[in-house]
């Protein structure tokens, strides 16, 4: 491993250094603030407003509203002030009033890169109706889209903090007062003084217009939240609280389930009855050294995850949506491939979908010295064959050759009372090169008991490499191109991984620019792309991907795209899909075009359309969605989705439909109290999934939370002896009070 690490160090004889910025001093507060949305107390009568300028629709352009953005400080909070002034206050969007929840609403936003890294940032917004949002940015937002999209991978949106905001309406336009506690923002003091990077802006929904502060050019997906953009803004005499916030929750419910009965002749009815009680403590060590403690841990009021139809012959992959491991979980990312990474957090207390309880355990995240920290130990408990299961995780990672690279390590391990284990570690480094470039490489290896012969600790059978070189624009040329090889037991039993024992080469190029100013066209992208997989055994072609895209954004906030591609699969198994649909063994070419449309978020009545159609294997796939979203009233807001998928294999005479069908209702009562809805019917599974969740959160880190959860058989008569009307149904009340908060 020092090798390694002597081969990242090398790289800094080439590397451009970041440049410097002028920094901007804070204006410390004089006097009291009334939280009220109205900033008209005299201590904000001598913070200047910052300078903005406008980032989209037209980048420079000539701003249509006028805003005024504060932010000053005390002893305790960060403040920020938001006047955004409307010539037709009443087009003002405030479409919702459900936390977390952004519908295409106006917003009112800042971003605070606290670490002071230029990687990792907290991202604070508003609406019109004091809705709060907080998100966790990483990687210098690269790989999240563009537009007004919050997707992908850099943007942790399930992360929460401590924190206030108050809004105003009337008929000048809106206006808020964010109130932000030191303990929150977890930043770094030197010598007195408090340095981080700063990002504000204003977003105007029904014109997609951004006001923003610094001027960034909108170069990037999302260069409105990319910390290495950020103004560099000093606090002084400031120290952050340690706070030690400390949760108890009860739990309390039922669960009707059916099962069949001994003889196997039919379904009986059982039930289980639910009482349990638990404590999450979160205790600040340091100012930027968080420890969280659980025991008997409780997830009960996680929302259910999407159903999803599997036209592959990989697992699917679900996303970490539990609040425990959100704080800075970027910091324990190690991607290996698009959704393959050493470690996912999901493997703990949930196998193969089911819930498995969590003993108890925890999670330690920060920074110590120059390093970035990150410490995972969980306890599960053993449920029928699974036995009971510690998994653990150290992570060290810090900034090399510039403020934008990273070196760092891994270490994983997955050992169950059985005496089964698996262990895992890596190495990996991002280097920026020049003004956009990046040089990144990763090397990992695992063992397991499973794998006990002389191959167990040879590389090229149980590790893992790979290195790429990206420029990282969405104007002018961009590319990325690298290498990965993966062997025959390379398994971390702790992350996610969909093949192995493969090595594979992959490339993209795009060029993207900006439109004339009076066209209705944005920015245009065109990119051509391809992915070979070789088996290692014998080297022979397992798949391949070519194709090309255009993407295209309007100034109205629409975008579309259109791609062609060409698929090779050689299939050394019999491939299965839904309906009893198939294909055998052997290689296949095959040819698809895809195409998109996305209505402007703007708009009370939005959505997207998509359609997948092409042959597909040696038959044929026509595949359609569409995913609607109304805005009723600030109260009310129903989205769905529908996937219709069609296969047709005709020298076999298969076919199958599959219709895969969502419905989300979202009440805001208010602020506080709030209802949500969804529903899945999956014909592939032949299922329909509900849950419903009741929460009043009366302040932060006190809720009461009521779930209902059920799965019904649409299909009761596919197996003997017939199904139940319903698999499982679930009534649960939780309540969770925060002593310290």
């Amino acid at each position: 491993m020092s090798r390694y690490f002597s081969f990242v160090l090398l790289i800094a004889f080439f590397v451009i250094p970041s440049q410097a910025q002028d920094v901007l001093t804070l204006h410390r507060l004089s006097g009291p603030i009334i939280l009220d949305g109205i900033s008209d107390e005299p201590a904000w009568q001598g913070v200047e407003p910052v300078d903005l300028t406008m980032y989209q629709p037209i980048s420079g352009g000539q701003m249509t509203e006028r805003t005024e953005i504060r932010v000053a400080y005390d002893n305790d909070y960060l403040y920020v002030s938001g006047k955004m002034f409307d010539s037709e206050p009443d087009e003002v969007r405030a479409n919702t009033l459900y936390r977390d929840r952004w519908s295409g609403d106006d917003t009112f936003a800042i971003v605070l890169d606290t670490f002071n890294d230029n990687e990792n940032a907290l991202w604070f917004f508003t609406s019109p109706n004091g809705v709060r949002f907080d998100m966790a940015v990483s990687s210098d937002a690269n790989g999240s889209g563009g537009g007004t999209s919050f997707g992908g991978g850099a943007v942790n949106q399930s992360w929460n903090t401590y924190w206030d905001v108050e809004t105003q309406q009337n008929e000048e336009g809106w206006f808020a007062e964010m109130r932000i506690p030191y303990s929150s923002l977890g930043f770094q003091e030197k010598d007195g003084k408090v340095e981080m990077g700063m990002i504000l802006y204003r977003y105007i929904a029904r014109k997609s217009e951004r006001h923003i502060f610094p001027a960034i050019p909108p170069n990037w997906g999302m260069g409105y939240a990319k910390p290495s953009q950020a103004r560099k803004i000093v606090l002084t005499d400031v120290k952050a609280k340690r706070p030690v916030y400390i949760t108890p929750y009860v739990t309390g419910g039922r669960s009707i389930f059916n099962e069949l009965n001994d003889a196997e002749t039919k379904y009986v009815s059982d039930s289980e009855i639910t009482k349990q009680v638990g404590l999450d403590i979160k205790y600040a060590i340091t100012n930027n050294l968080t420890l969280d403690a659980t025991f008997n841990t409780d997830f009960a009021q996680v929302e259910a995850d999407d159903q999803q139809v599997n036209l592959t012959r990989f697992s699917l992959f679900f996303p970490e949506k539990r609040q425990f491991f959100q704080e800075r979980s970027s910091l324990f990312d190690f991607s290996t491939g698009r959704r393959d990474r050493l470690f996912h957090s999901r493997n703990i207390g949930i196998n193969e979908g089911e819930t498995v309880r969590i003993l108890g355990g925890g999670r330690m995240v920060g920074k110590i010295g120059a390093w970035d920290v990150g410490v995972i130990d969980m306890q599960t408990e053993s449920v029928g064959d699974l036995p009971s299961e510690n998994f653990g995780v150290l992570r060290f990672r810090r900034s090399v050759v510039n403020d934008q690279s990273f070196a760092g390590t891994m270490f994983t391990s997955r050992l169950g009372d059985d005496g089964s284990y698996n262990l895992a570690y890596g190495a990996d480094a991002s280097i920026k090169i020049g003004q956009n470039d990046y040089l990144t490489t990763k090397w990992a290896q695992t063992f397991e008991d499973e794998v006990l012969d002389a191959d167990a600790f040879d590389f090229f059978q149980s590790g893992f490499f790979s290195a790429g070189y990206a420029r990282r624009t969405d104007i002018g040329w961009s590319f990325r191109t690298g290498a990965m090889f993966a062997g025959r037991d390379y398994m971390p039993g702790s992350g996610f991984v969909s093949r192995t024992d493969y090595t594979q080469l992959n490339w993209d190029a795009q060029y993207g620019w900006l439109s004339a100013e009076d066209a209705p066209l944005r920015k245009h992208d065109g990119s051509s792309y391809g992915s070979l997989y070789f088996r290692n055994h014998d080297g022979s072609l397992e798949s391949a991907r070519v194709g090309g895209s255009w993407d295209f954004d309007f100034k109205t906030g629409a975008s579309a795209r259109t791609s062609l591609n060409v698929m090779v699969e050689d299939l050394l198994e019999e491939l299965s899909f839904p309906k009893d649909t198939g294909v055998p063994v052997g290689r296949y070419t095959f040819v698809d075009w895809q195409g998109s449309y996305s209505i402007g978020s703007g708009n009370l009545l939005r959505g997207r359309v998509s359609s997948n159609i092409g042959s597909f294997y040696d038959g044929w796939r026509i595949q359609a969605n569409y995913s609607p979203t109304w805005n009723v009233n600030r109260f009310l807001e129903l989205s769905g989705s529908y996937q219709y998928t069609h296969l047709e294999f005709p020298d076999r005479n298969q076919k199958a439909d599959i219709h895969l069908v969502g419905v989300r209702t979202q009440i805001g009562f208010n602020t506080k109290v709030s209802l949500n809805s969804f529903v899945q019917y999956n014909t592939s599974a032949n299922i329909i999934a509900s849950n419903i969740r009741f929460r009043y959160n009366f302040a932060e880190g006190n809720d009461l939370w009521f779930v209902y959860t059920e799965n019904l058989n649409s299909d009761r008569h596919r197996e003997s002896p017939v199904l139940p009307v319903s698999g499982i149904r679930t009534l649960l009340l939780k309540y969770t009070y925060t002593i310290g908060a």
